[in-house]
């Protein structure tokens, strides 16, 4: 109530009547004093008011049971479906992480495999060189036959074509090579990349598994301030799986690429040796069938020197003769001209020309038509000994070119051929 109560007891003071005279005059002025009714109104708001906010807060503590009851069911809802997620999450990882531990696996198995077969190649390269260089040797040996018998014959086509045929396999293992090469580079490339993927997830795995075994009663679990702030270079689920994929299908792809391309290397060596080998086969049917030509030729050629040093032979023989019977002719001729010469000297009439005398003048012709006939016989066989002469010169040099080109392409070439060995890599 508005006003104020003047205290007073044994203990007080005794007020002094002014004072308390003051008091009263006020009390009695004091417009402020309720009604009764006002004071029931008051206590009867104030009860209301009290079981209203009793009301309230019984609904508030209700409500905020429930809304505890709630929470702790979404909490705990949220945190499962929040678990079952992580365990999704790893198990795609772990997919992922096998899919690419697979496929580089693959790829390395690959890239070791495309290693042998460069190694296959580089000694085919290799192997090419001894018959190139054995090829042009030849050549260069053939050079040195001499006169008729550097002809541009089938071994020298044969030859020229072997030289084209390797130095074509050459230049094909050797972009085959490269070829190789730069696979070898792409497989490794492939396989950076599925390791730097698979360390990633690695390590994502790791996490995941340190994050999937946190509970509620893990110790050391803390705040952590900013926890909600994205940090990084976030990515999406479909960039994250694409990723993966584009280094899977790379994989596959370059994997894919070696297998087609062992494929080729396979062929490539097996056809090239083949290739080599029949030509090779070809060459030496060729220098076969050239020594034996030029055997043939040559015994041909003995054949015929033997023949013109018999004729040769019997010419000087026929000679010899022919100067003889020339020499015996000379007695009857002398004969003859000594008896003309004689009868010549006859006195007078003696001188006549008789039958003895006609006999003697045609036998002194005769001789000597005779003689001369045996001189141009001895002169034409004397030619002929000479053209036997030369022929005998002329078939020997020929058979001297002959053993030259017998010893070129049999001893110098054939032989050293025999070292040729073409192998499949």
């Amino acid at each position: 109530m508005n006003g104020f109560v003047v205290p007073c007891s044994k203990n007080s003071p005794a007020l002094y009547p002014e004072t308390f005279l003051i008091a009263m005059a006020r009390l009695l002025q004091d417009p402020s004093k309720f009604h009764p009714s006002e004071w029931y109104t008051a206590n009867r708001i104030q009860h209301v008011s009290t079981e209203s906010q009793k009301s309230r807060s019984e609904c508030m503590i209700a409500e905020s049971w429930r809304l505890v009851d709630e929470i702790e069911k979404t909490t705990q809802k949220t945190q499962s479906d929040v678990n079952k997620k992580l365990e999704q999450r790893r198990e795609e990882i772990k997919f992922w992480k096998q899919e690419l531990d697979n496929k580089l696996e693959q790829i390395v198995h690959e890239t070791e495999i495309l290693l042998i077969f460069k190694n296959r190649l580089e000694r085919a390269l290799e192997g090419c060189r001894e018959p190139l260089g054995i090829a042009q040797k030849c050549l260069l040996y053939r050079q040195r036959r001499v006169g008729i018998d550097l002809v541009h014959d089938e071994v020298e086509q044969e030859l020229l074509k072997e030289a084209e045929v390797i130095q074509g396999v050459i230049a094909l293992l050797e972009r085959t090579l490269e070829q190789t090469n730069e696979q070898i580079r792409q497989n490794r490339s492939a396989k950076y990349n599925l390791d730097m993927d698979l360390k990633d997830k690695f390590t994502a795995l790791m996490i995941d598994d340190y994050c999937a075994s946190l509970t509620n009663d893990t110790p050391h679990i803390i705040y952590v301030d900013n926890a909600m702030k994205l940090e990084g270079n976030f990515v999406s689920p479909e960039d994250w799986i694409d990723f993966s994929n584009i280094n899977f299908e790379k994989a596959d792809k370059q994997r894919n690429n070696s297998l087609a391309l062992k494929a080729l290397i396979n062929s490539i060596l097996s056809q090239t040796a083949n290739d080599m080998r029949k030509q090779c086969e070809m060459v030496n049917n060729a220098f076969r069938n050239r020594v034996k030509e030029v055997k043939d030729a040559k015994h041909k050629l003995e054949t015929l020197l033997a023949m013109v040093m018999d004729e040769t032979a019997a010419q000087e023989k026929n000679i010899a003769a022919l100067k003889k019977a020339i020499a015996d002719k000379e007695g009857p001729i002398k004969v003859a001209q000594t008896r003309l010469e004689a009868r010549n000297h006859r006195p007078n009439v003696e001188l006549c020309y008789d039958a003895v005398h006609s006999s003697l003048m045609s036998e002194v012709q005769e001789i000597t038509k005779n003689i001369q006939r045996l001189k141009d016989a001895l002169a034409q066989a004397e030619t002929e000994l000479k053209g036997l002469s030369r022929r005998q010169l002329s078939l020997e040099e020929e058979i001297k070119v002959k053993e030259n080109t017998l010893y070129i392409d049999e001893v110098l070439c054939m032989q050293m051929r025999e070292s040729v060995c073409i192998n499949i890599y």
